[in-house]
């Protein structure tokens, strides 16, 4: 496996993402956008664009902050404030991770046309995002993310997307869960749900243990997403 960070522009924002292929490749070959979560691009998206590699695809950790801007653990007002412009202004998430998308499909390591994207928390919201803009990609993949619709109306979705929530994440709640459900029915949209019983926010995050947030991991629930990341990923690039 090689890894390489790239640099891309948004307007008079420098983003730097985090690349990872296998050089021993012959071919171009499908890629997996990985969108982080509040704290930005870190070493658990970086972690999962690797494990893109270990399927058999590219991974590409984007960048919605910034370069060099990245939150702490622990720190829920400081990553919130992160966060917060693109969760309010969902015009400019679309762009910032069309951005992504564009630059990724320029890398020689990529088929252009078997595209896909993956987010966790707050990358979820922006993966959903991608989709909600009508991007011509193969899926989208929201890991504990946050579901509910902004201010900016849905373009044609043609993106396949599946949704692997916790039952008790209190940053969507059943209830937030059936809305989302009905917003994917009335786009007509092919779309999964996946529901794992007991499961938190955050439930795919070894580190995440504060009970009062309600980010808590779950060894189980998080065996059974990445078996069906790696199935519906299957599936997309077949």
């Amino acid at each position: 496996m090689k890894t390489d960070y790239i640099e891309y522009q948004d307007g008079d924002t420098t983003l730097e993402g985090y690349l990872a292929w296998d050089e021993t490749a012959s071919e171009q070959l499908p890629v997996v956008i990985v969108a982080h979560d509040w704290s930005g691009r870190r070493e658990l998206a970086c972690d999962a664009a690797e494990k893109m590699v270990d399927l058999g695809y590219v991974g590409f950790a984007l960048d919605l902050y910034g370069q060099g801007v990245f939150g702490k653990d622990g720190d829920t007002a400081g990553n919130s404030a992160l966060m917060t412009p693109f969760a309010e202004d969902r015009a400019l998430l679309r762009r910032r991770i069309q951005v992504a998308l564009d630059t990724v499909r320029e890398l020689t390591q990529v088929d252009p046309n078997r595209v896909a994207a993956i987010g966790y928390c707050f990358g979820g919201m922006a993966v959903l995002e991608l989709a909600r803009s009508g991007a011509d990609v193969e899926g989208v993949i929201s890991v504990h993310g946050l579901l509910h619709q902004g201010g900016i109306a849905n373009e044609k979705i043609v993106a396949k997307v599946l949704c692997l929530h916790g039952h008790d994440d209190p940053m969507g709640p059943p209830d937030k869960v059936l809305d989302f459900e009905g917003e994917m029915s009335a786009a007509q949209a092919d779309w999964q749900v996946h529901v794992y019983g007991g499961a938190k926010h955050a439930f795919t995050n070894p580190q995440a243990n504060d009970q009062g947030l309600g980010t808590v991991y779950n060894a189980l629930a998080n065996q059974r997403a990445q078996r069906a990341i790696a199935d519906f990923l299957a599936e997309l690039f077949a």
